[in-house]
């Protein structure tokens, strides 16, 4: 088992700021600039929720290229969250990766394309969400 510290101090209105004893920076976060006064320009939940989604996807994505001796010269992956009210309730209902892999052999496109739907199914913060996770892969040489 292991575990995250993660501390959270309300600053002012609709603006918090998010610390860990383990990590050297702060993020500020705030209420979403969709909903009443929220705040434009500052990270919200719905922020940290899909960047916690592809970090995992690309530090799973990493370990896995490594194991399968992957040869990559850039990776890169955006992503969107869907924010949406159901049963009124919001819910983060799906999360779309597009992935850029740009690899130098053409030869090696149905190995990345395999190690990158891997990497996933294997996302350990996919694997823990209710959220559809889509997948758009890039492969360039």
């Amino acid at each position: 088992m292991h575990e995250y510290k993660v501390n959270l101090i309300w600053k002012t209105e609709r603006i918090g700021e998010i610390s860990s004893p383990e990590l050297n920076s702060k993020i500020e976060v705030a209420t979403p600039p969709q909903f009443p006064n929220g705040v434009e320009g500052i990270w919200s939940p719905e922020h940290f929720f899909t960047a916690a989604v592809n970090s995992c996807f690309m530090t799973t994505f990493l370990a896995i290229a490594e194991n399968s001796k992957l040869e990559f010269l850039e990776f890169n992956c955006g992503a969107i969250g869907k924010l949406e009210q159901i049963d009124n309730k919001f819910m983060m209902t799906e999360v779309e990766l597009s992935p850029t892999l740009k690899i130098s052999k053409l030869a090696d496109k149905e190995k990345a394309e395999r190690v990158l739907a891997k990497s996933e199914k294997a996302c350990l913060i996919s694997n823990s969400i209710t959220s559809k996770v889509l997948l758009k892969i890039n492969i360039i040489t």
